[in-house]
């Protein structure tokens, strides 16, 4: 089986979990018979080259590509990357009075009505969440048979991360970490480093800095506190990462939400305490096994963070991350999903 993975052009720039994900279930899809190809957009594309087209992310980076890959009637697959705190109700609400106005007047777009088109014109939808499938399929109206809920993954590497190359280099150890980009409300950056500023223990942001007044503002702020370290942002499949995970005694994600968090998966199956936002399906993979915050609180991240510190390292989050969400097994679920889309 030929498959064509594609995604939104800035993929390559930003650096993020779609690119972690398209990446890295390519690179265990031949295990299961499939051969995976990179979309390359300077490259004529004919509709019997693949047996389908797997879009990662619905939105309006990838609107116009799935729709002329819809319109040359190839088989498409879309991962949508798609979470919202609105409800499936509201969703469908707004997405109907975008429709209304559709009627009324061309150039009327919202990011519901992008993501709904392309789910319609998939053969399967592949959330990553049972809270991410609830959205398309009651949100955006698509049928419950078309959707198979698909993990997130981690690579097994992170499990035998060596926590000396981060300590040597930065002289830190057991520190407070979050990964990710620094710059983006959702993030929530800025309140995390407001409640690190409050906690006497070292802690490390690593993350591309977005320049603009979210991002200048966390900097400002982390620099009134000595405790607090910004390193730049390091490639997924950097030795100096994992070995940062190793080493950081608790990761920190108190994002407004989540699609649910590769950065923390990772940092679990190294061996670090978690503390996530409830938001994006986040509890369907950690469980118990993490501390939730309200992003919306300083005090809630503060307190938490403080909570976990104290707490004791369990092998449990660790073992269940190895047992569910390695590529590997992403890989699998999703060679079944095409077959499925293909048959």
């Amino acid at each position: 089986m030929k498959v064509l993975l594609a995604s939104y052009q800035a993929i390559s720039i930003l650096h993020g979990g779609p690119r972690t994900q398209l990446r890295n279930t390519a690179k265990f899809l031949p295990d299961y018979g499939v051969t995976p190809h990179l979309f390359d957009a300077w490259k004529p594309l004919r509709n019997d080259e693949f047996d389908l087209v797997h879009v990662f992310a619905a939105n309006i980076g990838t609107y116009h590509l799935a729709r002329e890959i819809h319109a040359l009637n190839m088989r498409l697959v879309v991962s949508p990357i798609l979470y919202s705190l609105h409800s499936p109700s509201y969703i469908r609400a707004a997405l109907h009075g975008t429709r209304l106005m559709q009627k009324i007047g061309k150039g009327i777009w919202t990011d519901y009505a992008l993501a709904a088109d392309i789910c319609s014109w998939s053969t399967c939808v592949l959330p990553n969440t049972n809270d991410e499938a609830l959205i398309v399929e009651k949100g955006l109206g698509v049928a419950r048979s078309r959707i198979s809920v698909i993990p997130n993954g981690v690579d097994e590497r992170f499990a035998t991360a060596d926590p000396s190359l981060f300590e040597k280099k930065y002289g830190l150890k057991g520190f407070i970490l979050n990964v990710g980009h620094t710059g983006h409300r959702r993030k929530n950056v800025l309140s995390l480093i407001e409640a690190l500023g409050k906690i006497d223990h070292p802690s490390v942001i690593i993350g591309r800095i977005i320049a603009g007044s979210y991002g200048d503002a966390c900097v400002r702020e982390a620099a009134k506190h000595k405790q607090i370290h910004l390193i730049d942002g390091m490639p997924n499949d950097s030795d100096l990462l994992a070995s940062a995970y190793a080493a950081c005694d608790t990761f920190v994600l108190p994002s407004l939400f989540e699609t649910p968090g590769i950065a923390a998966l990772e940092a679990g199956l190294a061996g670090a305490k978690i503390v996530i936002t409830p938001h994006g399906g986040t509890k369907e993979y950690f469980g118990t096994m993490a501390r939730y915050v309200d992003p919306h609180s300083v005090s809630s991240i503060r307190t938490e963070i403080i909570a976990a510190l104290h707490s004791e390292k369990s092998p449990k989050l660790r073992e269940h991350i190895r047992a569910e969400f390695l590529w590997q097994r992403v890989a699998e679920k999703t060679a079944e999903a095409y077959k499925t889309a293909l048959a």
